[in-house]
């Protein structure tokens, strides 16, 4: 696993925190000074500071935020990798039983630092911005990315939301190219109204997703739909397809995904992880029916081995390099460079029926 926040002594330990970019180049944010060992200096104008770095990693062009006072720094922005997101929120007003970034009650605000880090950015990036709720935060939010816009126009986004706080009065603003350049990532997690509700822990929460996603749609908004598999929700995920294909024909791709054994879903484990491998006919049904409909549809986090040929176009390589890894069964797999993998800290591989589908 790759490692994003490194230990790091600072020359001023009493500064406060900043972004900057790590480079060669002194003209070019914090210049790379001296190396010894596993542990690089960079320099700043009044400010040095030495980062223990992993073996093998290399640390140049990449955005951190830089925290003297914890001796902390944090790989914001890896300029080698295509899979950045920012965390803008701890706070969320949904409580989600597999929720894998738990929410806190507490806030701190980077959002002048996030900015900063977004303008720093290699070319054309996409990033990700995720939370908690990044919309509780909805104007300082809708500000870094219309700022981020004029100052950075080759940079686009992926915004993690629940889609309950777009409001009538944001359509005008949503209809701008700034936000209209944004992927919105929004979680719908059964056709049922109650079960729904259930899974995020908030009564009504899908009534006014619909609602946000309706305004969505009339401001010309792209969407990613993202359904999340578990034991409640696997055996109606056809039901829900049907809703999709009926009421959602606007969405740009319907993403299906499996768990991730992180936060709520440690400790959940086998009260919420299906094994799709095992009863593929349900995965199978869901997605031609979608599909049919001229839904776009996605299969994240799925690896290639586990799901009948049939199903094998629609899987993408979705989870994030830092966090992938691949069981010793795949070292001489052909189809490595497009599967998915496992998340480095998934349960044992053996919960797929891995290889049985054909």
């Amino acid at each position: 696993m790759i490692a994003l926040n490194l230990p790091a002594r600072f020359e001023d330990a009493s500064a406060s925190p900043f972004v900057t970019r790590l480079s060669r180049d002194r003209v070019d944010g914090a210049c790379l000074a001296a190396e010894f060992g596993v542990s690089q200096t960079y320099q700043l104008p009044g400010q040095a500071f030495e980062i223990d770095v992993p073996e093998g990693d290399d640390l140049i062009g990449d955005v951190v935020f830089a925290d003297p006072e914890n001796g902390r720094v944090s790989r914001w922005i890896r300029a080698t990798s295509p899979h950045n997101t920012l965390l803008v929120t701890e706070r969320c007003d949904q409580l989600c039983i597999m929720c894998s970034q738990p929410p806190k009650k507490s806030h701190t605000d980077l959002f002048e630092h996030l900015e900063a880090a977004c303008r720093l950015a290699p070319q054309n990036m996409v990033l990700g911005i995720s939370g908690g709720e990044p919309l509780l935060f909805k104007d300082q939010l809708f500000s870094l990315i219309e700022r981020t816009h004029i100052a950075r126009p080759d940079l686009s986004f992926h915004v993690l939301t629940n889609a309950q706080h777009f409001a009538e009065t944001d359509l005008n603003r949503l209809r701008q190219p700034a936000l209209r350049n944004v992927l919105w990532g929004v979680p719908l997690y059964a056709a049922d109204t109650n079960l729904h509700d259930e899974i995020v822990g908030k009564s009504g929460a899908q009534d006014q997703l619909l609602e946000g996603l309706a305004i969505m749609a009339r401001a010309g908004l792209a969407i990613e739909l993202r359904t999340v598999l578990l034991k409640q929700n696997y055996s109606p995920l056809p039901a829900l397809a049907r809703l999709v294909s009926a009421r959602l024909p606007f969405i740009r791709v319907w993403a299906v995904m499996q768990l991730e054994r992180a936060g709520f879903a440690r400790n959940r484990w086998h009260d919420q992880f299906i094994d799709h491998s095992a009863n593929p006919g349900v995965l199978v049904e869901a997605v031609s029916l979608a599909s049919a409909a001229g839904v776009d549809v996605s299969l994240y986090n799925v690896p290639y081995c586990t799901v009948p040929a049939g199903l094998r176009g629609f899987l993408r390589q979705s989870i994030s390099d830092w966090k992938r890894t691949y069981s010793t069964d795949c070292l001489d797999c052909s189809a490595k460079t497009i599967c998915s993998g496992f998340f480095e800290w998934h349960a044992e591989l053996s919960d797929y029926a891995m290889g049985a589908p054909v």
